[in-house]
């Protein structure tokens, strides 16, 4: 199951250039004098806080200030625009990260950013009347994804082969990009065999009734750490200590929604959404259920080995990936105890 991502590799040809550029123009490159940056240019998520968002909001990051420069279409377009040097830092899945590195871009994780538990994940979904119900059920049949290369491909490969599948058969389980606002739609008008839903998304549909769960990320792999921001290694050596301010505000921005209870956090959360004045909905913050981000955003090897067969059988790696090559704790203070 060879499945090359073009994209993730021409971002990293990108980025050759994009550094050379970086290095020394935008709002956020440290001076000459060798006075660090104080604000990171990056993408938001249109109707929702991220995590510096938060951060910032309580004041967690100190004197660095975030520049937003318009919202992300998706995880892997996110790390690339932060490799190629139009933004400071992006957030992934784990496995997106892999490639990017692996296709030569020189960026670091330093947190994590997302994962799933029992309350927050993302669930594949098909009709009530559906005969699917097993993985070999779903040789030939179309699934939405919202990406390629990223955490549903990820996922429902590794259900795949879990189940029992071949390579060749997880070949005939075809994968179909669709916008997660159509994907319901798609599978309950048959158009799709099943659907990825995560979010509003997936408690509208439910609510909706009609649907079952053929699988779910968690049911997969319990709670875990589904994907980390990354750093260009250039910017990181030159602005250590604003590394360090964004990274230990992120993991203190987690511990917070962690703690604090949901109403509190859901108030806001629409107080940010107000304020910035972008013409935003908070109608969908109501159902805000948890961060899904374990211990203070801490990255483990496991974070990593655990697409290990998923990374090979797609030709991102060669033998067992060495998870240290892809990240660092070292500027997550909360790490250190």
């Amino acid at each position: 199951m060879k499945k090359k991502l073009t994209s993730v590799a021409a971002a990293a040809v990108a980025a050759a250039l994009a550094m050379s550029l970086s290095a020394c123009s935008g709002p956020a490159a440290a001076t000459d004098g060798g006075q660090e940056a104080t604000e990171l240019r990056y993408q938001g998520s249109a109707n929702n806080v991220t995590l510096p968002e938060i951060a910032q909001d309580l004041g967690f990051l100190g004197d660095v200030k975030l520049t937003w420069v318009g919202n992300t279409t998706s995880g892997p377009q996110d790390i690339q625009s932060a490799a190629t040097g139009q933004t400071d830092f992006g957030g992934a899945f784990t496995g997106a990260v892999v490639k990017l590195v692996e296709a030569g871009a020189p960026v670091k994780a330093v947190v994590n950013y997302y994962g799933e538990d029992e309350k927050t994940f993302n669930g594949f979904y098909v009709k009530d009347d559906s005969p699917i119900r097993t993985a070999r059920d779903l040789i030939g049949k179309e699934v939405a994804v919202n990406t390629l290369g990223a955490h549903s491909e990820a996922v429902i490969d590794t259900w795949l082969e879990k189940n029992g599948l071949s390579p060749e058969e997880i070949k005939q389980v075809q994968l179909v990009v669709l916008p997660p606002n159509d994907t319901e739609e798609a599978v309950r008008r048959g158009q799709v065999d099943v659907g990825v839903l995560g979010g509003v998304l997936q408690d509208n549909a439910i609510a909706g009734g009609g649907l079952r769960s053929l699988l779910s990320d968690y049911g997969l792999f319990g709670s875990f750490a589904g994907g980390q921001y990354v750093f260009r290694s250039d910017f990181v050596a030159k602005n250590p200590d604003t590394v360090r301010a964004f990274t230990t505000g992120v993991a203190k921005a987690i511990e917070w929604e962690r703690t604090t209870p949901r109403e509190e956090v859901i108030q806001r959360f629409t107080q940010i959404i107000d304020k910035r004045n972008r013409g935003e909905s908070t109608k969908n913050l109501k159902y805000f259920k948890s961060v899904g981000v374990p211990n203070a955003g801490i990255i483990t090897d496991a974070d990593f080995t655990r697409w290990d067969t998923w990374l090979k059988e797609t030709g991102i790696v060669n033998g067992h990936i060495t998870p240290s090559k892809y990240y660092t704790n070292d500027f997550n203070a909360l790490a250190k105890g």
